[in-house]
């Protein structure tokens, strides 16, 4: 493990990464949103491995840390860079993304917009 993805794992937490989400959720868009609940659900499961884990928080701690490649507040292109570490992380932990995790990530999804949006996702669209 590189020493900045230990940087990114040992900074995450539950707490930071709700807040993250509640808070950035329309300025990240839905397909951010959508992977980081996917990877967030994968690192709960049970049969996913030490390794994976290590990998999705890293890519969970680097979301959610102001400190990145392009900086989040930066219109339209702040969360490029952090989409593409979700979508690499998401990829390498594929076999971990069960039916199950994106049935939670939906779910999850869907109960935020409810919350922030009443309802539809900005975009309306799922990625799911």
């Amino acid at each position: 493990m590189s020493e900045q993805q230990s940087e990114f794992s040992e900074s995450y937490s539950d707490a930071n990464f709700w807040d993250k989400v509640r808070t950035f959720a329309q300025t990240a868009g839905v397909e951010v949103i959508d992977r980081a609940f996917q990877l967030y659900y994968a690192a709960h499961g049970p049969n996913t491995p030490v390794w994976a884990k290590v990998t999705i928080y890293g890519a969970l701690g680097y979301f959610i840390s102001p400190i990145d490649a392009i900086p989040d507040l930066v219109p339209v292109v702040g969360y490029s860079d952090d989409l593409g570490v979700l979508a690499l992380s998401v990829a390498t932990c594929a076999a971990y993304i069960t039916p199950e995790v994106k049935a939670q990530a939906k779910q999850a999804k869907k109960e935020l917009w409810d919350n922030l949006f009443g309802g539809e996702s900005p975009e309306q669209s799922d990625l799911s």
